[in-house]
């Protein structure tokens, strides 16, 4: 008889920053997600056949998401998570960058000896004038 996929791993809960869009009100921010984290075991656990043997050897540490929705910050509404992130290999994650890296990166890089940017041309006085309303 096969082992449970369970009898493979420990488990454990944290929670993740994420950052997703509402789809109501359009704006942006920064949510704390609960995740399970499933270890994959030094050793193969007692009463394993052999095709459990075969399985065990492919396994990997992985990441399953529990929250499915989210309450906006700004409006209140609740609205789904893309489901396409619901799992995540850790393997994967370790070579993502961190959001403060990406910044510096970025801020660095714009630093560039660049040349202000001209300035504007000003505007006539027929655009600047306060309107007077249509007669």
């Amino acid at each position: 008889m096969a082992l449970d996929e369970r009898a493979f791993f420990t488990e454990k809960t944290e929670n993740r920053p994420g950052r997703y869009q509402c789809p109501k009100c359009r704006r942006t921010n920064d949510y704390n997600i609960r995740w399970v984290r499933r270890a994959k075991k030094d050793r193969l656990p007692a009463g394993a056949d052999e095709n459990d043997r075969l399985k065990f050897s492919k396994l990997r540490d992985y990441l399953l998401r529990l929250d499915d929705e989210v309450t906006c910050k700004a409006c209140g509404k609740k609205f789904e998570i893309p489901s396409q992130h619901s799992l995540m290999f850790v393997d994967q994650l370790a070579g993502l960058p961190n959001d403060e890296d990406l910044e510096r990166e970025i801020a660095a890089a714009s630093d560039d000896d660049q040349a202000p940017p001209p300035a504007k041309p000003s505007l006539s006085a027929r655009f600047t004038r306060k309107s007077q309303g249509w007669k």
